[in-house]
């Protein structure tokens, strides 16, 4: 292939993944999906993608060093600080009911396929990982109630690592079991991995905790080191590099006093690039006879996975649990399966295909057929499941107030007339306690400490308003919850700097969100107005009683518009005064000083 060819192909490839990210984000539904779908209709259905013709000897390579990030980025995530507050239950089934899963997957794809026993373990451990990026994307669309919702998050947070832990090592038992001494291969390979996924963990954790390359280095470091550990690892023992990636990633996510947030950041963003690109291209990959040769005995597994195995492992695992019957029914029914199957089926089928097992490459359309089949069936019936149940929350229409002092007090009284959930938070334990003295919820905390991120009850919020007197701390807060909330929904007060909004001492909009009340209400006005004996008063238009009749009706005093409530009893919060319009039916709500 031209160079001028392979360049427009490549570019191509990432058009279209960064269309199905998007369209993902905009549907909420799993980008996996849709670039399944992509990578099926751009090769086996159109033709237009070859990637062995596109990459060449290149491919099975760039597959390799891309599983390796996968999996090191997901072991990054697994701190075991974070997690000992973890219930029982997320335990038990992460454990006792992922066991009992593999094992009725295992068996049925013996079974009902013909695999043989290692194929078919190596098939049950790919399909037990279900992974955060196909469960967060489902619990923001089906907002199942809080318990369910931790629960469901953390099986994700746990099983990708651990899941992916545990299917490398039936790998590895598998390959050395073709050799001669099986058990000494399968040993060399476990010291391996293990022994330089420890060095390599502690010797980054070292020079991160020493500064001894400077910080915008070190996630290009880390990188490094992640890919070229892999390749020394697999020099030293063949398919060893997996299981030693996973170990550092683990090492490194429990070292101490080493902060690795940017660095996890990075190998976020890069996993996705890697996931967009590597998944349209193992999906182009698949030929459609594949799936012919399967038959309906595939369709068979997928209800046995779906009906049988799921829901006697969590049934199982949870009987001790204080979970209602309907709580275990939704759990039983909710678990896509994600990133870590589809890219390790496929590089596995690969290798396991190149040591004469060519039933290995029914891995890849079976695993990638119960991936689609998971994700479009429970996208499609998890939301009316969670309603039918009872588990479901109502709309995240609720508002955290970051601050309880006598300003945000107030807008949040103003706020809860209309069946909306606050929740105030502040350091300040004098306001806190005059918060719960007026009825509010709140949290005595910093809203952006690690506390906060396992204890700050966030179900039902969808806004954020920082209104606290520091208006440092206002942006810094919010750019903690934008990536949560998106830049639409944050607000913050704050004010201009010399009243030059291109001034070098202001902050950029898309880094905190939209202003409150504009740039030119600040905190002390605020209050100032409140302590002046300015009340929030609440107004609905109509047709005989406009905006212009309410500016009117108020000319002698000053009023300030905060908020504004729809036909649909929705809050809509004034970021430009300007532009503040309320129309007919709306109730307007302000501050007015007499």
């Amino acid at each position: 292939m031209h160079d001028e060819s392979l360049a427009l192909a490549l570019a191509s490839v990432g058009v279209v993944g960064l269309f199905c990210q998007w369209l993902a984000w905009r549907l909420r539904l799993p980008a996996i999906l849709f670039l399944l779908l992509a990578g099926i209709i751009a090769g086996p259905l159109t033709g237009v993608l070859v990637p062995q013709q596109l990459l060449g000897e290149l491919l099975f390579p760039l597959i390799s060093l891309a599983v390796a990030v996968i999996l090191f980025e997901g072991s990054l995530t697994l701190n075991f600080k974070e997690i000992r507050g973890v219930s029982n239950t997320v335990w038990s089934i992460v454990s006792f009911g992922a066991f009992i899963s593999w094992a009725i997957t295992s068996f049925a794809a013996h079974t009902l396929l013909g695999f043989d026993w290692t194929l078919a373990f190596l098939f049950g451990s790919l399909t037990v990982v279900t992974g955060p990026t196909v469960i967060v994307p489902l619990l923001r669309t089906v907002r199942p109630n809080t318990r369910l919702s931790n629960i469901l998050r953390w099986e994700g947070i746990l099983i990708d690592p651990l899941g992916a832990l545990f299917v490398v090592m039936v790998y590895e038992f598998i390959v050395s079991s073709s050799e001669a001494h099986s058990l000494q291969v399968f040993g060399l390979i476990i010291v391996v991995g293990l022994v330089l996924g420890v060095l390599s963990g502690g010797a980054v954790a070292y020079v991160l905790r020493k500064s001894l390359i400077p910080e915008y280095l070190q996630p290009f470091g880390v990188l490094s080191v992640v890919l070229g550990i892999f390749a020394l690892s697999n020099h030293i023992e063949s398919e060893s590099g997996l299981l030693t990636v996973t170990v550092m990633g683990m090492w490194l996510a429990n070292a101490k006093d080493v902060n690795i947030r940017h660095i996890l950041h990075f190998k976020e963003n890069l996993t996705i690039l890697l996931i967009t690109g590597l998944f349209i291209l193992l999906a182009a990959r698949i030929q459609l006879n594949d799936f012919t040769t399967l038959g309906w005995s595939a369709l068979l597994l997928f209800a046995v996975m779906q009906f049988v195995s799921r829901p006697v492992s969590i049934l199982l695992s949870t009987l001790r649990s204080s979970l209602a019957f309907k709580e275990k029914l939704f759990l039983a029914w909710v678990a896509p399966r994600g990133i870590v199957a589809a890219s390790i089926s496929s590089l596995f089928a690969i290798k396991l295909s190149a040591v004469g097992m060519t039933e290995a490459e029914l891995l890849v359309p079976l695993t990638f057929m119960v991936i689609i089949g998971t994700v479009v069936l429970q996208s499609a019936t998890a939301r009316p499941m969670a309603l039918a149940l009872e588990v479901a929350e109502p709309a995240p229409k609720g508002f955290l107030i970051i601050g309880a002092n006598d300003v945000a007090r107030q807008l949040g009284l103003a706020i809860m007339k209309y069946d909306c959930r606050v929740v105030l938070t502040d350091s300040n334990w004098d306001y806190i306690r005059q918060a719960r003295m007026a009825g509010l919820e709140n949290y005595y905390g910093n809203p952006i400490s690690s506390h906060a991120d396992e204890y700050l009850n966030l179900i039902g919020i969808g806004h954020v308003v920082a209104l606290s007197p520091d208006k440092h701390f206002n942006i810094m807060a919010c750019m903690q919850f934008l990536s949560d909330f998106g830049e639409r929904r944050v607000f913050c007060l704050h004010d201009k700097v010399n009243g030059n909004t291109k001034d070098k001492h202001v902050v950029a909009q898309e880094y905190h969100g939209l202003s409150f009340l504009g740039a030119d209400v600040s905190y002390k006005k605020l209050a100032s107005l409140i302590n002046q004996g300015g009340e929030i008063k609440h107004t609905k238009l109509s047709e005989n009683f406009t905006y212009d009749d309410y500016l009117k009706k108020h000319q002698d005093s000053y009023v300030l518009p905060l908020f504004l409530v729809d036909s649909r009893n929705r809050v809509q919060i004034c970021s430009d005064l300007n532009s503040f319009a309320p129309k007919e039916g709306e109730t307007v709500v302000s501050l007015i000083k007499a």
